[in-house]
């Protein structure tokens, strides 16, 4: 795909996968485009040297593989996370104030709360539900229709005006209607789906500003969800445009949900899902447990997260010799308290791969007393065994309901995954 083209799909990736639900079901749209067969976790694998698959859990995680064409010896693998911080509708979220209908929240992960204020947001996510039959089906919604909003308190009323505090219980439900019948959510459900009943749901408030690329020349992508859906298209950008199957190597991506959550699930990077496909992947093609070992310990995984960019207005919060800037290339991270898996071993693969193919690169550490964040990196290594690396683009504002990230980045960032799964 032209490098031009990149972005513009990244921008409609951005707009049309609002909850991780959503991005799954647009990764699978664009791999069954490219000639990959969907496999199910509960039948047999009756796979294929040269073969494309993937495999998908819960809906909101999934992996996808290349087989090589002869006997394995080992893997490269690339992960990142489908979910984003957010507000998650309660199961029963709907209250009335005075005449205001309102949808109560849990607060999804860390989001910067006061940047959810006042904004226009849609809900998101997925419904199950008895049909007119009476057959329980699911379905994935987005009610651009009935947008709503979590308003916030006037300044004239604010005693703290310089750091209005925000209570989560009582501070962040959502505004959706005026003067009508309850319950109104059950309502606008019902008549979306043209179900009889509605059963439960994962809902969430999602931003309606679309994805928009800003600046001098277009040069910053700002949109909700950057972290980390940017890794997420590249990652999936490197694997469809493989040409041909290696001879030896399996080349895979994993994305997982939870992540902003602890990872701490069934479909998380803390489960044997990669673990398991690999293993299903070798039990396929004929070999044992003894050669599922060897590979992993010839493999490398590349974590693919969001780095944090030095802020212009903090540069005092990041560490003197290691702020990573945007538009300067690709972030290698590292942490000597494994928040990040990054190592020297692992970090050179990625230094050596970036000088051959003139990609910039970048150094982050955390100065000594600020906390870093953390990724997926060290629960893959912990959980597999592999071999693992942690880099992502820089961005601002990050787990804000805007992000920022520069598109040069991005473009290199596609360019260093093409060239490692190649």
């Amino acid at each position: 795909m032209p490098i031009h083209h990149i972005i513009d799909d990244l921008l409609k990736f951005l707009d049309e996968s609002p909850t991780s639900w959503h991005a799954v079901q647009n990764v699978k749209e664009t791999l069954l485009q490219a000639g990959f067969q969907e496999l199910k976790e509960e039948d047999a694998w009756p796979l294929a040297f040269g073969g494309k698959y993937f495999v998908i859990k819960n809906g909101s995680s999934i992996v996808a593989f290349q087989t090589p064409l002869e006997e394995p010896t080992s893997a490269k693998i690339i992960t990142s996370h489908t979910d984003s911080p957010a507000f998650k509708l309660k199961a029963n979220p709907e209250f009335v104030q005075e005449n205001m209908v309102m949808l109560g929240c849990e607060v999804y992960g860390g989001p910067l709360l006061t940047s959810w204020l006042n904004r226009d947001l849609k809900i998101s996510g997925r419904v199950f539900y008895l049909d007119k039959k009476g057959k329980k089906q699911s379905k994935l919604v987005t009610l651009d229709q009935f947008p709503v909003c979590i308003p916030q308190l006037a300044i004239h009323l604010e005693n703290n005006k310089d750091n209005p505090q925000l209570n989560k219980q009582q501070h962040l439900a959502a505004i959706a209607a005026l003067d009508v019948e309850t319950p109104y959510l059950e309502t606008i459900l019902k008549k979306e789906l043209n179900a009889k009943t509605i059963l439960s749901f994962d809902l969430f408030l999602t931003p309606s500003e679309k994805a928009s690329l800003i600046g001098f020349e277009n040069q910053m992508i700002a949109s909700y969800r950057i972290d980390s859906l940017l890794s997420v298209h590249a990652c999936l950008q490197a694997l469809i445009e493989l040409k041909s199957a290696s001879l030896n190597e399996i080349k895979a991506f994993v994305f997982y949900d939870h992540e902003e959550v602890g990872s701490t699930s069934a479909i998380g990077a803390s489960s044997p899902f990669l673990a398991h496909t690999l293993e299903r992947i070798l039990l396929s093609l004929h070999f044992g447990k003894e050669h599922y070992f060897r590979l992993l310990a010839k493999s490398l995984l590349i974590s693919v997260d969001l780095a944090h960019a030095a802020h212009p207005s903090y540069m005092e919060k990041h560490e003197p010799y290691h702020r990573p800037l945007l538009n300067r290339g690709i972030v290698i991270k590292q942490n000597a308290s494994l928040r990040y898996a990054s190592n020297g071993s692992t970090s050179s693969q990625i230094v050596e791969l970036c000088q051959n193919q003139n990609i910039p690169y970048q150094h982050f550490i955390s100065r000594n007393d600020m906390p870093c964040g953390s990724t997926i990196g060290p629960l893959n290594a912990a959980a597999t065994g592999i071999e693992t690396v942690d880099i992502g683009v820089p961005q601002l504002s990050m787990h804000s309901c805007r992000e920022l990230a520069a598109v040069q980045d991005q473009l290199d960032m596609c360019r260093l995954l093409s060239a490692f799964l190649k």
